[in-house]
């Protein structure tokens, strides 16, 4: 009886803990549906006033080591399957966050070449703010930053009329413009 008694006691704090996650994922601005960009996407259940705290970035944390492994065979197998499922934010210098949790809403924002949230770094936490008031119904997106060095493999389909064809941060565009107009100046052998 003690023995039963012990599990059901360590069920029901394993239970309040993964609650505890889940709440800690989730926001009253935002809900997850489909989306026109890719996949699923975050949106707006309600006008979002600019520079609004909207919900965190939650996953494990995890060291740099740790984030290279997770990230190559998580790379490997999306390349597989065609499923965007790399969900490792920067944190700091030695961690990162792998978000790759499904209590994590934020982990489903869409990148976006205009984005209207960003995400901010607080300690060892990441949360996404409203970078301008956002209509309810629209989708949340984001700049995802990635390095003008992989611009190939992160195709961007923001539909944005200044998008600049491939997921890379704003600071990169007039060195990733150089090198899709040096590519398209040279003829194929």
């Amino acid at each position: 009886m003690a023995a039963r008694s012990k599990q059901f006691i360590e069920r029901q704090a394993l239970h309040r803990k993964l609650l505890a996650l889940w709440q800690q994922g989730q926001s009253p601005y935002c809900e997850v549906r489909g989306s026109e960009i890719h996949g699923r996407g975050v949106y707006a259940r309600c006008f979002i006033p600019g520079k609004t705290r909207i919900c965190e970035y939650v996953g494990e944390i995890i060291d740099k080591k740790q984030s290279a492994r997770r990230g190559v065979a998580l790379h490997a197998k999306s390349m597989e399957t065609g499923d965007a499922a790399v969900y490792i934010f920067t944190l700091s210098k030695n961690f990162d966050i792998d978000g790759n949790v499904p209590w994590n809403t934020a982990r489903l924002i869409n990148h976006s070449c205009s984005p209207n949230c960003e995400a901010w770094i607080e300690g060892r936490r990441i949360f996404i703010h409203a970078l301008r008031d956002i209509r309810a119904g629209e989708e949340l997106t984001y700049d995802y930053g990635f390095d003008v060095d992989c611009y190939e493999e992160h195709p961007c389909r923001c539909g944005e009329p200044e998008c600049v064809g491939h997921i890379v941060s704003r600071e990169q565009w007039p060195e990733l413009r150089k090198l899709l107009k040096s590519k398209r100046g040279k003829k194929p052998s």
